[in-house]
């Protein structure tokens, strides 16, 4: 019988063999896996050989070289397919802790078509009650959400959305799309967006965006309330609570912020 401490270090081997190929999976000889990770040869040729044969890795025939294999690719698709389908899950604990310490309702709004989807709401404690509950659709130039996750959206899904008819829904609502695409661009300068009762008068609403792994803007973290209460402007001290409580939840879902960001 063979050892655990001997078939655990076989197993970080492995490990650590695979994440080699991170993060653009290049090809790589058995002899410079070795050298980088500085183990015998011998070891990491039996180890490719094995991952090899249970599609963690696939070898080229002409140049003998290993790189990722189907294996590999299916359980990302795994992981990518769960974090769509739990975000909500995810988000709540992080919503439900923002909500008690600023005191206020908090959701999560996720983009669908042609319009966001309060997908999770965090009712605060106050006598104000949201107008909205889960399932609502919101429209994306009036809804702080919506308009953080279109702000950090490429340009032909800002357009989409541009070039149709804004409806006017409070004497606030920016119906104008040279106006919205401005703010936008102010939007993702600052981080945060906002509805200066652009959607429900008297109600005012911070939204800052949550991003998956490929950094794309798939979800957002909304604070909303009285418009005495929530402020919008980038001094409020919920700007940084938000934007704390979405790059937690981005986290969770792989997100890594690049240099250039």
């Amino acid at each position: 019988m063979i050892p655990n401490s001997i078939k655990n270090n076989a197993i970080e081997k492995a490990l650590k063999i695979l994440s080699t190929f991170i993060p653009y999976n290049q090809d790589s000889s058995t002899t410079e896996i070795s050298r980088k990770l500085g183990f015998h040869k011998a070891t990491v040729s039996r180890i490719l050989l094995t991952l090899t044969e249970h599609g963690f890795l696939e070898q080229s025939d002409q140049t003998k070289k290993f790189k990722l294999g189907p294996v590999v690719m299916n359980l990302g698709i795994a992981v990518r397919r769960s974090l769509k389908t739990d975000l909500v899950q995810i988000a709540k604990p992080f919503i439900d802790e923002l909500r008690d310490q600023l005191k206020e309702s908090v959701l999560l709004e996720i983009l669908a078509k042609d319009h966001t989807i309060i997908a999770y709401i965090a009712e605060g404690p106050g006598r104000v009650r949201l107008a909205g509950t889960i399932g609502d659709y919101l429209p994306v130039h009036a809804a702080a959400g919506a308009k953080a996750i279109l702000a950090f959206s490429p340009q032909e899904v800002k357009n989409f959305f541009l070039n149709k008819k804004l409806p006017r829904l409070t004497p606030h609502t920016i119906t104008d799309p040279e106006t919205l695409d401005r703010q936008f661009r102010e939007i993702k300068e600052c981080g945060v967006s906002f509805d200066k009762e652009e959607h429900d008068l008297d109600i005012n609403a911070i939204g800052a965006p949550v991003f998956n792994g490929e950094k794309y803007p798939v979800a957002a973290v909304v604070v909303a309330g009285p418009k005495t209460r929530v402020i919008c402007d980038t001094s409020s001290p919920i700007v940084a609570q938000l934007k704390k409580t979405a790059a937690r939840i981005s986290e969770r879902l792989f997100y890594e912020k690049g240099h250039d960001e």
